[in-house]
């Protein structure tokens, strides 16, 4: 997820008085959906492993460093999860590019090469499913829950849409570049994934971007929101998961909450215009641009991890056994997605 910013105070306030204008001329509840909270009954997961999930970002959390600097240790990285990705079974593909830069003595060069590593599960059809997890980090940290986690997550979907396939083509995607300098440019994974996808022609029902799934606490006051409006809305107990859309994929958060019901986290989510605070801070957003229906899933990054984009965001500070619930409700996700007829 792209780097914390810190606004001015007439800088925040301007951003809340903006968000406020924003959700009160839609309509509040046009924008923000109520929690979905899970049925009484709550269910184990079916098959998601929480050693695997937490073997996983162990080894990411370890390859250091996963920066823009060092497309070498990438390499290192996507060669790991292109071994787990098709031991599951999924079909693979690579897209590889290379960005332009000026160096030191503004001399053109290019920096890379970088690369996407893209798993198919399931039947071809006309539609498909996208699932990401972007694999950079920033900066020389673990990047333990930003963004390992996600893509443990990812690798544990393979893992059992593998083993079930999925009624609908799905593709997973490990991204790279989703970090600073490159975040929010042409040059972002995800961007050149979703450009792609659209020159092509491509149908997609839905895209999920998997972005910090791993962080949560039962303390009160352990949950910010992007502003006091937000406050009124949701629990301030960082122990739920977060469904994010923007007003063109709203369709989305319901059957997507429904799906994650009954796994023992709290679901809520927000629809909310990309300029609030947060919204569009990782893949779904590139995906978004190309006009297609995209979600996050989230465990809220830096408004509940003090962790995030710090040293301290280690492999040992994750909640495995939450996380694995948080997966098992991405994989009902994308099942029922998947089954859903075309609209």
């Amino acid at each position: 997820m792209r780097a914390d910013r810190r606004p001015s105070v007439r800088a925040g306030f301007l951003a809340v008085l903006a968000s406020f204008l924003a959700l009160l001329a839609a309509g509040v509840f046009g924008y923000v959906r109520r929690p979905l909270l899970p049925s009484s009954g709550v269910k184990p997961p079916a098959g998601v492993d929480p050693v695997r999930l937490e073997r996983h970002v162990r080894r990411l959390a370890s390859s250091l460093p996963r920066d823009w600097d060092h497309p070498e240790a990438l390499d290192r990285v996507a060669a790991y999860i292109k071994r787990e990705l098709e031991a599951s079974g999924g079909r693979l593909s690579e897209q590889v590019y290379g960005v332009p830069w000026w160096d030191q003595r503004n001399r053109k060069v290019v920096k890379g090469p970088f690369r996407n590593v893209i798993a198919v599960f399931g039947p071809d059809s006309e539609e498909r499913l996208v699932v990401g997890a972007h694999y950079d980090a920033f900066g020389p940290f673990p990047a333990a829950d930003d963004n390992a986690s996600g893509v443990a997550a990812l690798l544990e979907l393979a893992r059992l849409l593998g083993a079930e396939p999925p009624a609908m083509r799905v593709d997973l995607a490990a991204y790279t570049m989703e970090e600073p300098p490159l975040f929010g440019t042409s040059f972002m994974g995800s961007a050149q994934h979703a450009a792609k996808l659209k020159k092509e022609g491509v149908r997609i029902r839905a895209m999920i971007a998997l972005e910090m799934l791993g962080f949560y606490s039962d303390e009160p006051g352990s949950q910010g929101t992007p502003s006091v409006l937000f406050d009124l809305l949701y629990p301030d107990r960082g122990d739920f998961i977060g469904v994010v859309t923007d007003h063109s994929s709203r369709p989305l958060a319901r059957p997507i909450k429904a799906a994650m019901r009954g796994f023992g986290l709290p679901v809520y989510s927000i629809t909310a215009p990309p300029f609030v605070q947060g919204i569009d801070y990782s893949d779904h957003g590139s995906f978004w641009d190309q006009g297609y229906q995209a979600a996050m899933l989230t465990d809220t990054a830096f408004l509940r991890n003090k962790n995030y984009h710090k040293p301290t965001d280690t492999p040992e500070t994750l909640d495995y056994r939450r996380m694995a619930l948080a997966t098992e409700g991405a994989l009902q996700a994308v099942r029922a997605l998947a089954s859903r007829r075309s609209q």
